[in-house]
């Protein structure tokens, strides 16, 4: 059945990926936006991301709604910055929520959300029932309170998208690790012993259509490929595939000052890690196409080269 689709937070790479994923499918896309792109090939609709108005929240009664909208964690862990990050994610949420009771509520609203909420989990199998522990701040803490800002009542279903690193083309997670590699700085980073848990952009989106199919979904919903693995078979991988040889590990403390100097990120995102997995998708049937990082990353590498 073909629905109105209404997402905020859909200028980034992912939104694009949805916007475009659900308008190839047929449904109505509506994008809330703080500014009109001329490119862009989908309804748009004016928003500051805190302020309620009829103009946009009358789109929300009986929608499927895609709430993205947040500031890139690719930057320092600085108090600045974590205000940052929450606001930016609870601040929309939150106008969301209140349009919802305003002028209806969507049918079914899918909340992005992290598996970062779990914080430097080490060697924990996580599922959906897993409890929340605390953790760097940038991750648990803001994780916490952009999920908290969607109360389940906003919507007739709610689902809570805790998602690993999505691996598509272009992306900013995927385009940093093929560039360190490339320039032969592809060895294992620290121990190496940290659980990355990722999906493909393709497995993401057939996640979200098997969402929207299965009414019995909703509340915390894993959306990670079913085979995490360490950050050194991660690296291992991004080698061979890119053609570099072995290269020495980098320590911690050089991950932490590159971070800051030349990356001006987060070494946190590094250097911590969770071994997560997609209980309660696979339970109902739902399958990967990727689900190793090597398949994953091949394809990845291919469709790049194709464009």
């Amino acid at each position: 059945m073909l629905q109105k689709i209404v997402i905020a937070g859909g200028a980034g790479t992912l939104g694009r990926a949805v916007a475009s994923h659900f308008a190839d499918l047929g449904h109505e896309v509506v994008i809330l936006t703080r500014s009109i792109k001329a490119n862009h090939t989908h309804r748009q609709l004016l928003w500051n991301g805190r302020d309620v108005e009829a103009s946009w929240g009358a789109e929300l009664a009986g929608s499927i709604l895609v709430n993205l909208a947040g500031e890139l964690v690719d930057r320092p862990a600085t108090e600045n910055n974590i205000e940052l990050l929450k606001t930016s994610r609870t601040e929309p949420t939150a106008a969301l929520a209140k349009a919802s009771s305003r002028f209806g509520r969507p049918a079914l609203w899918l909340q992005m959300s992290t598996l970062a909420i779990y914080g430097d989990a080490g060697d924990t199998i996580l599922t959906e029932a897993s409890r929340l522990a605390d953790g760097p701040r940038q991750m648990t803490e803001v994780a916490k309170a952009w999920e908290a800002a969607a109360p389940a009542g906003s919507a007739e279903r709610m689902v809570y998208l805790r998602t690993a690193i999505v691996l598509q083309p272009n992306s900013p997670a995927l385009n940093r690790l093929i560039t360190i590699t490339r320039w032969f700085l592809g060895g294992t980073v620290a121990s190496g012993r940290q659980w990355v848990s990722w999906v493909h952009i393709h497995d993401f989106l057939r996640a979200l259509d098997f969402i929207i199919a299965n009414a019995s979904l909703e509340g915390v919903v894993h959306i990670t490929a079913p085979e995490p693995l360490m950050n050194r078979a991660m690296m291992t991988a991004l080698r061979q595939q890119l053609g570099r040889p072995p290269s020495p590990a980098t320590p911690a403390w050089a991950i932490k000052l590159g971070s800051r100097l030349i990356f001006r990120t987060d070494a946190g995102l590094a250097l911590t890690g969770r071994r997560a997995l997609p209980s309660r998708l696979e339970a109902l049937g739902f399958s990967f196409e990727f689900e190793t990082f090597a398949a994953a990353l091949a394809d990845l590498l291919a469709s790049s080269r194709r464009n």
